[in-house]
């Protein structure tokens, strides 16, 4: 059994103030559980049921496995169907981006993105595609968001997600800033090159106005029907596809 305080300490760090001040958060679902258990992230502790404890590998012995009942994994799970395990980790610290660090391949940039999930899913997808960082606005939804971690699908262990002021990295930045607007060159038609930053908007109101202007190339997916936009995250694939496609030209 877990103590009152116990709970609460954890369920805290389903809010970003904790997860900050303690230097925490949380993992749930067998397979997310596993993936960053073989990562660098350091995992903390685990609390799992029975039921769960044959699906998960091997826990290391530095790290405190507790054995804790279903109304028990309830109160601490953020989910409505809690997955029968959840992982407490360390938020890793990650060296401060450099010239030489943005000049290897290409990095997606959030500006101000709001929704965990559409986090969570450019997660996934930057990872699907190869890369190995995602730079955030420093006013973009927090990556160690319960909602953001699960969307990630275990993702964010193998992802580094950094928080910058993006005005001053664009300005500063020694590699092409391909922005995604409405009203750029089309996609298809556009060489990117072998490096670059590549800047995604907030979901309602695009790319602010202090990232904007230091845009060095303007790219839009060409629509074909009547849709207003796209979700963000939708567009994050497209990009990642497309730049993985030019990748693999000989």
């Amino acid at each position: 059994m877990l103590s009152k305080p116990q709970i609460r300490a954890i369920t805290s760090l389903q809010q970003k103030k904790f997860r900050r001040e303690h230097g925490l958060f949380i993992v749930e679902g067998v397979k997310s559980v596993k993936e960053f258990l073989h990562s660098d992230y350091s995992v903390q502790r685990i609390y799992h049921t029975a039921q769960t404890a044959a699906k998960l590998p091997k826990i290391p012995q530095n790290i405190k496995s507790v054995e804790i009942d279903e109304p028990t994994l309830a109160r601490i799970s953020a989910l409505k169907s809690p997955q029968g395990v959840l992982a407490v980790v360390r938020i890793p610290a990650y060296p401060p981006l450099t010239a030489a660090t943005l000049q290897q391949g290409f990095h997606l940039v959030l500006d101000d993105i709001q929704d965990p999930g559409n986090l969570g899913t450019i997660i996934r997808t930057a990872d699907w595609f190869g890369l190995e960082r995602v730079i955030c606005s420093v006013g973009s939804v927090d990556a160690y968001n319960p909602k953001t971690v699960q969307a990630s699908m275990g993702s964010l262990a193998r992802m580094q997600v950094c928080y910058t002021d993006l005005a001053d990295l664009v300005v500063r930045s020694p590699v092409p800033v391909f922005g995604a607007v409405l009203d750029g060159r089309a996609l298809y038609d556009t060489d990117f090159g072998q490096h670059g930053l590549v800047v995604l908007g907030n979901e309602g109101n695009g790319i602010g106005p202090a990232v904007l202007p230091h845009i060095t190339q303007r790219v839009t997916i060409p629509r074909v029907g009547n849709a207003e936009s796209l979700n963000v995250a939708i567009s994050a694939a497209l990009f990642c596809a497309e730049l993985a496609r030019q990748k693999a030209q000989p």
